[in-house]
């Protein structure tokens, strides 16, 4: 497989040539199912048990004690449990479970979710605050909409209201302690860049799409709120150009996201923001958190 040779010269651009073929190498990996234990109904030795008893292995990361790294089997012999039927416990990329961590939500706080389908990052919102934060779960597509009612449903999430709405057309009256913004994107730091539909013109309709979502994010959070931007692109052009234009016409800054150890990380141009390598273990994936200041 190779990736697109526009691609390449950006990321040469960006990282040099060492790195960028250190992030060639981690597209290619294969790489293990992981998945959360969501910890509204179930705790995680007796998932590890359940899975222990019918022969899959597991491994656990340092710093988050609800994932778990499946060792033997792929994503269809995981489906086939009932611990998976049941919503006890939800397939999810390692990357995609740091901006809920990031953004630190607790309980009784009034948060967005502002592209929320097909679900993942919000429920596990709803299992850090266990089930007692309010959420909004904005999204547009009305198929993609049910789907995240569905998960919901399942993972047995009862704060989150589910609004079918494009986030960037949100009344500037609606108010939010906190925001997730979990943007769309071209995926550069997964393995979409071998898809026919990667492209220089998806990179430049996500960044336009990236710019209105924060510009939309930063008008209604609250002054002394703070939010989380993040893609699963490493491409500057999506994420630190992006935050720079728009954190230029707010009164808000970047708070330094402390370092997990054995995360993998690409560099970045803005201090304090998280730009995972894409490895065995990690899919490419960029955050950034943001606090409004109050005025």
């Amino acid at each position: 497989m190779q990736i697109p040779e526009f691609l390449k010269e950006m990321l040469i651009k960006q990282y040099g040539e060492e790195t960028t073929n250190d992030i060639i190498n981690g597209y290619i990996e294969e790489r293990p199912v992981t998945l959360r234990v969501n910890t509204i109904k179930a705790e995680k030795d007796n998932i590890k048990k359940e899975l222990q008893e019918v022969g899959i292995e597991t491994e656990e990361i340092s710093w988050y004690s609800d994932a778990l790294i499946i060792k033997n089997v792929r994503e269809n012999e995981i489906k086939k449990l009932k611990i998976f039927e049941n919503g006890e416990i939800y397939l999810q990329s390692l990357s995609s479970m740091l901006p809920p961590i990031i953004l630190e939500p607790k309980a009784g706080e009034n948060i967005l979710d502002m592209t929320a389908a097909p679900g993942g990052k919000t429920t596990q919102i709803a299992t850090i605050t266990q089930n007692k934060a309010f959420i909004t779960a904005c999204e547009k597509n009305k198929i993609r909409a049910e789907r995240l009612k569905f998960n919901l449903q399942k993972q047995g999430v009862g704060c989150a209201n589910i609004m079918q709405e494009d986030a960037r057309r949100l009344s500037d009256f609606f108010s939010f302690d906190k925001i997730l913004l979990d943007a769309p994107c071209s995926g550069s730091g997964t393995m979409n860049v071998f898809e026919k539909s990667f492209s220089k013109e998806l990179i430049e309709r996500s960044s336009k799409v990236q710019e209105e979502l924060l510009t939309k994010a930063l008008k209604i959070l609250k002054p002394g709120g703070e939010m989380v931007y993040s893609t699963c692109s490493i491409l500057e052009q999506e994420n630190e150009k992006i935050l720079k234009k728009v954190l230029s016409k707010f009164n808000a800054e970047i708070i330094p996201i402390q370092l997990f150890e054995e995360i993998p990380v690409l560099p970045v141009t803005m201090t304090g923001t998280l730009c995972v390598r894409p490895t065995k273990l990690y899919e490419g994936f960029f955050v950034a958190k943001i606090r409004k200041n109050r005025c």
